[in-house]
């Protein structure tokens, strides 16, 4: 499969990450990419940068290295309710805008009210995409997601990280299995994402590609290998 697009990457911003924007842009230049995502951890996420980080993106080159770049930020969804922790003020700021339940600043609910919340969520017209949806943070169903997803044309991520086995998340594999399924079934896209804290990890999607394969997900529907369609469809 030709990847060309990695978006869910986490710099030295972040507050537990490793590299350097321009340290991320070498390395996914290096590797062949056309298109990567920087997407640092909004303020809920202890460590991560002020709001004023994210305001002043626009001093940054969206080209480096000969690979086109969009900056964001992985938003933190904050309560089964749907709340997020930036503002439209910022939202409005941001080439990419990804949004993830982190167990450091979320207020669960019961699966139900976690779904509804999410669903809330995917249909905010500013994000493009849910990170991490199967990693078992949060107790969801997943069918009523990804039919949102498909009528609101939200990507739902299917996360690299999640799937290691140094992480223990126990739920990632049959989570993801699931999505991929229902997924295929509707005939809705998903986007494989590295959430690579560190340059090295750029685009590296071995654990998810185990599950694309042994679901027989269609190439078609991975945004990753054609950088005009993900932008179209995120449009």
């Amino acid at each position: 499969m030709k990847i060309e697009l990695d978006v869910h990457t986490h710099t030295l911003a972040s507050g537990h990450a490793f590299s350097t924007l321009q340290e991320m842009a070498q390395a996914a230049a290096d590797k062949g990419l056309k298109l990567l995502g920087i997407t640092d951890h909004a303020p809920s996420i202890p460590g991560s940068s002020d709001p004023i980080y994210f305001r002043n993106l626009y001093v940054v080159p969206r080209k480096m290295y000969g690979i086109e770049l969009m900056l964001g930020a992985e938003i933190n969804i904050l309560s089964f309710e749907g709340d997020l922790d930036m503002d439209e003020h910022y939202l409005q700021m941001l080439d990419l805008r990804i949004a993830g339940i982190h167990s450091l600043c979320y207020r669960h609910g019961t699966r139900e009210e976690n779904t509804e919340g999410l669903i809330r969520v995917i249909s905010n017209p500013y994000i493009h995409i849910i990170s991490h949806p199967g990693d078992g943070t949060a107790q969801l169903l997943f069918e009523p997601i990804v039919r949102a997803a498909k009528e609101h044309h939200t990507l739902l991520e299917i996360n690299n990280s999640s799937l290691r086995p140094c992480r223990h998340k126990e739920e990632a594999r049959p989570n993801n299995l699931e999505i991929l399924r229902l997924c295929k079934q509707y005939e809705v896209p998903v986007i494989l994402g590295s959430d690579a804290h560190i340059s090295f990890d750029i685009a590296r999607y071995d654990y998810a590609l185990e599950l694309i394969n042994e679901t027989e997900f269609p190439e078609t529907l991975i945004m990753n290998t054609d950088i005009d369609r993900f932008k179209k469809y995120i449009e």
